[in-house]
C-alpha cells in the first residue's frame, strides 16, 4: 500500500488523525518538502509524533527515481508533504504509476494553500481566477507570465492568488516584498503596457495556519517595505470588491477604505 500524506499548513499539529494512523503503521516513510514545508515544525518534531524515522528526499529521486512507489507493492510506504500532497501538479504522476503497477494508495488530504489564503483574505472563493507563481530570477530567466496572469484575471474580474517560489535545498523563500519588487521590475520594462502599478491594491500573506500569521492589504507601493516577518508568504491581487470583502479588508487586513472605494462593485 501506498500512502500519500498531506501535513497541513504550518506544523506538526495540523496532521489530521487519519493521517496519523496511516503513518503509525507504515513500514517506512519518506518525506519531500521542496514543494512545501512546515515552518512552525521540525523533522524531529514530526518522528516524535508519529513514533518512527522519516527520510527526506531530493527532487530528483521523488520526481525521477520514485523508488517510494516500487517498495509499496510488498510493504506499507508512505509519503508526506506540507500542504495538501494532489497540489503539486507531478504529484498526480504517484497515482498513476501505482495504477498502472496495480499498487494500491490512499490520499489523505490536508489543508493547502489554495484554499486557506483566499479564505483568510476574506475574498469570495469563487471570484479567484487562476492562480499564479512568481519565481526567483536566473541568469536570462525573469518570465512575465505571473504579471500577464494578474492582468487578465483584472479584465474578467477576477481575484488573483500569487504563490511566491521555494527552494527549501538553499534555504531561500521568497517573501511578498521580493514578489511585488518583481511586478514592479516587470511593469518598469512594460512601460504604459502595463496595467498593475505602485497603486495597484494587494494583500500581503504571512504564515497562515500559525497563531502568528499576518494579513496585510493596501497599495503596493506600501506593502512593498512592509514587514511581513518569516515565511512562507503569498500575495493576493483583488479585482472589484463587494461591500463585505471591503469591509473584512478594512477590519482585520487594515486597509483604507478610501483606497477601496475605487473598486467597489
Amino acid at each position: 500500500m501506498f500512502y500519500f500524506v498531506g501535513l497541513g499548513l504550518f506544523d506538526e499539529k495540523d496532521i489530521s488523525l487519519k493521517g496519523l494512523e496511516c503513518l503509525k503503521k507504515a513500514d517506512k516513510i519518506y518525506a519531500e518538502f521542496f514543494t512545501s514545508k512546515l515552518f512552525g515544525s521540525s523533522l524531529q518534531s514530526i518522528e516524535n509524533l508519529i513514533g518512527k524515522p522519516i527520510e527526506i528526499l531530493t527532487r530528483e529521486e521523488v520526481e525521477q527515481e520514485k523508488k517510494f512507489i516500487d517498495e509499496s507493492k510488498n510493504n506499507n510506504i508512505a509519503l508526506i508533504t506540507g500542504g495538501d500532497p494532489l497540489i503539486a501538479t507531478t504529484h498526480t504522476e504517484f497515482l498513476i504509476e501505482c495504477a498502472q503497477k496495480n499498487i494500491s494508495y490512499e490520499i489523505i488530504h490536508a489543508s493547502s494553500i489554495l484554499s486557506s489564503a483566499p479564505a483568510i483574505s476574506g475574498l469570495q472563493a469563487y471570484k479567484f481566477g487562476k492562480v499564479t507563481t512568481i519565481p526567483f530570477p536566473d541568469h536570462n530567466f525573469y518570465p512575465k507570465s505571473p504579471y500577464y496572469a494578474i492582468e487578465e484575471n483584472l479584465k474578467n474580474n477576477m481575484h488573483t492568488l500569487i504563490l511566491l517560489d521555494i527552494q527549501s535545498h538553499n534555504d531561500r523563500y521568497m517573501t511578498v516584498n521580493e514578489g511585488l519588487k518583481y511586478l514592479m521590475n516587470i511593469k518598469n520594462q512594460l512601460g504604459n503596457k502595463g496595467t498593475i502599478d505602485e497603486d495597484t491594491l494587494a494583500i500581503g500573506i504571512a504564515r497562515v495556519g500559525s497563531k502568528e500569521g499576518i494579513i496585510k492589504a493596501g497599495p503596493i507601493k506600501e506593502l512593498i517595505n512592509f514587514n511581513f516577518g518569516n515565511p512562507l508568504h503569498c500575495i493576493i491581487i483583488p479585482s472589484k470588491l463587494h461591500i463585505i470583502e471591503a469591509e473584512y479588508l478594512v477590519e482585520i487586513a487594515g486597509a483604507d477604505f478610501n483606497v477601496l472605494k475605487e473598486i467597489l462593485e
